[in-house]
């Protein structure tokens, strides 16, 4: 039996839509009940309190689908409204919302039948991986079918609205602008209250998960996910006990040289350096996409990066240390927090990562200045925010220098004077060498000792960079980005030799992450592998071949400086005779733990899958190992996740 719309204006079909959006959610929210009951164990009066939040969620989206046309019935002239193009627009709109509507149930089904739950953050990331998701729908189920039934329903439920003159009320009223200010107005405040007061957690449900994501609505929870960039690891992943996660990560982090300062939940320790004190300057350049095969060290043969290859020549080369991640911010969140990957979107981009037990804390410590400079936007990524509000002054190409200033340390703009080429990353690598040693002369000058995190763009897509430079024409391609980044480095080494604060300082170069991620694997644990060269400490040539990864590249670097410091960091000393190698890298779902050649990989739905890992041919074949091994995997993501969540990483 239809639904009578009591509403008898120009805003007849705005409501008719709420009503309608309103009747299909609750059918949904009844469908997926009825379908967990059996495993849900849910009373009556959880889903008293289920189907009370949902309907608030349910009205929220409903609002929020529907606002753009209710500026648009408020905006409308009153002699517009019996007029062919009001008919169209109107029929339009409200096709198009309804069919959208049809096709987020329809896309909230699949996803609960595969994971029990409303869209989270894997259905944010899908929309990176759209290739494989639509192929997956396509094989999974019959699309053409599907797709004709969405499109009946929505003729269905225009018919409906037709029949019980939703659109002859809205077409044959008068609504006085007043009134239709009061209305428009009604639901941009409420859709604002949303945003401001109704937070997607409200539904969340400890003590029953389904409880919670019953509660919820697709849409609402799928936005939430976009905006808090984080997979709740509990609830999607296999667990150990956190006792048994923190006795185990807490072992693994012993050290000779180190006492934990607490006992329980928690990796606080003091680390007592065994060699003596160094005080250098240290420039850490995290380069772009820069992976290990680009290198003659590892196999290259084209000779794109004849200076780091010296450089790796004279200095502390790390020839098998692999990224957490394959993006940016990911490489960002290793070398600043040492600290494995946690689901979702790395801890740069998400909220409450201000006032963390940074590398750069331990610096600061230490009496240095420590400077983020990156030659783009740094409020691109979240990237200013977050070194901001993590003690970091700000050296970037920002156009509007208020623009994220939401910290109090200090920000720089590079001026366009300083430049001399700039695409749409930002400015190029030498550039942005040249603000470094600028910085570096400034702290010089002041007697001020300097950590600076220095982040490249120019070997990143569309690879252009100033012409003459290097013998492959700008814009070509990967090969000549690399081959002008290194160029860049040769000069901005060369420049820095002339410095007299030069023989006292450290130069890192390292990778924030690879070129590419695919391959045939899920996880290919070879294009995860970097670079990492320690440059003028102690001027000795050497090769550290242990496996290893981004996150102990500090803890090694402070035992060879001789520091004492305290420790929130999950990395480890690979000079240590007790080091024992491991790599530690993910996606935003998949996170994986790889111990000599057995490889573990952790993923939602509580899936833990086991493969030899062949390094020769990178192939990952089906293995079993012991659980203590598989427990280790565990206990490091684990261990992490739950730091993050209860302020643990905090200074």
């Amino acid at each position: 039996m239809p639904i009578i719309n009591p509403v008898k204006n120009r805003y007849s079909t705005f409501f008719g839509f709420i009503i309608y959006f309103v009747f299909f959610s609750f059918l949904l929210r009844l469908g997926l009940s009825i379908f967990s009951i059996a495993k849900s164990e849910l009373g009556f009066i959880s889903f008293v309190i289920i189907f009370f939040k949902g309907l608030i969620f349910d009205v929220g989206v409903a609002i929020f689908f529907s606002l753009l046309y209710s500026m648009y019935l408020l905006l409308l002239p009153q002699r517009w409204v019996k007029t062919k193009f009001n008919t169209i627009v109107t029929y339009t709109l409200l096709s198009l919302m309804i069919l959208i509507a049809m096709f987020s149930f329809f896309a909230e089904v699949t996803f609960w039948a595969e994971f029990e739950s409303r869209f989270n953050f894997i259905a944010v990331d899908y929309l990176i991986y759209t290739y494989e998701v639509v192929n997956n729908i396509n094989e999974s189920y019959p699309l053409p079918i599907l797709i004709g039934g969405m499109i009946l329903i929505t003729i269905a439920v225009l018919f409906i609205l037709v029949k019980t003159n939703s659109f002859s009320n809205s077409f044959n009223s008068k609504t006085f602008f007043l009134k239709r200010l009061l209305i428009t107005g009604s639901t941009l405040l409420i859709a604002i209250f949303y945003i401001f007061f109704v937070s997607n957690s409200w539904a969340e449900n400890k003590e029953n998960r389904y409880e919670g994501e019953l509660s919820k609505a697709g849409v609402y929870s799928f936005f939430s996910a976009f905006k808090n960039n984080e997979l709740n690891y509990s609830q999607f992943y296999d667990q150990i006990s956190d006792e048994k996660a923190f006795s185990i990560i807490r072992n693994e982090l012993k050290e000779s040289n180190s006492k934990f300062l607490t006992e329980g939940f928690s990796i606080k320790r003091n680390i007592s350096a065994d060699t003596p004190t160094m005080q250098p300057n240290v420039m850490m350049v995290t380069i772009e996409s820069l992976s290990a095969e680009f290198m003659t060290h590892f196999g290259n043969e084209e000779h794109l990066m004849p200076n780091l290859d010296q450089l790796a020549d004279e200095g502390l080369l790390f020839t098998n240390m692999y990224a957490t991640g394959t993006r940016t911010v990911r490489g960002m969140e290793a070398l600043t927090l040492s600290v494995p990957p946690t689901p979702g979107n790395s801890i740069v981009r998400r909220k409450d990562n201000a006032n963390l037990s940074t590398i750069g804390e331990i610096f600061r410590q230490h009496g240095y200045q420590t400077t983020f400079l990156y030659g783009g936007d740094g409020y691109f990524d979240n990237m200013n925010q977050y070194f901001g509000s993590n003690g970091f002054n700000i050296v970037d190409r920002g156009r509007n220098i208020t623009v994220g200033d939401n910290y109090e340390t200090t920000r720089t703009i590079i001026k366009d004077e300083e430049v001399s080429f700039e695409n749409a990353w930002g400015i190029c690598d030498e550039d942005l060498f040249d603000q470094a040693i600028k910085n570096a002369d400034q702290h010089y000058k002041k007697k001020e000792p300097f950590y600076d995190f220095i982040m490249t763009t120019s070997n990143h897509r569309p690879f252009t960079y100033p012409a003459g430079k290097i013998d492959i024409p700008s814009g070509s391609g990967r090969e000549g980005a690399v081959k002008y980044t290194d160029y860049a480095i040769g000069e901005f080494v060369r420049k820095a030799k002339l410095k007299p604060w030069f023989k006292n300082t450290v130069i890192i170069f390292v990778a924030d992450h690879c070129a590419s991620s695919a391959g045939k694997n899920e996880i290919n644990i070879d294009k995860y592998h970097i670079p990492c060269v320690v440059y003028n400490l102690g001027n000795q040539a050497q090769k550290l071949d242990k496996m290893c990864s981004q996150i102990d590249l500090y803890p090694t670097l402070f035992n060879l400086m001789g520091w004492n410091y305290n420790s929130n960091l999950f990395g480890k000393d690979v000079l240590k005779p007790d080091y024992s190698p491991r790599a530690i890298l993910g996606t935003y779902q998949k996170l994986a733990y790889l111990k000599e050649d057995s490889l573990v990989i952790l993923s939602p739905q509580q899936m833990v899958d086991t493969y030899l890992y062949v390094k020769k041919t990178n192939d990952q074949n089906p293995a079993k190992f012991p659980e203590k091994l598989i427990d280790k995997a565990k206990a490091e993501y684990q261990s992490a996740y739950y730091l993050y969540k209860n302020g643990g990483l905090k200074k």
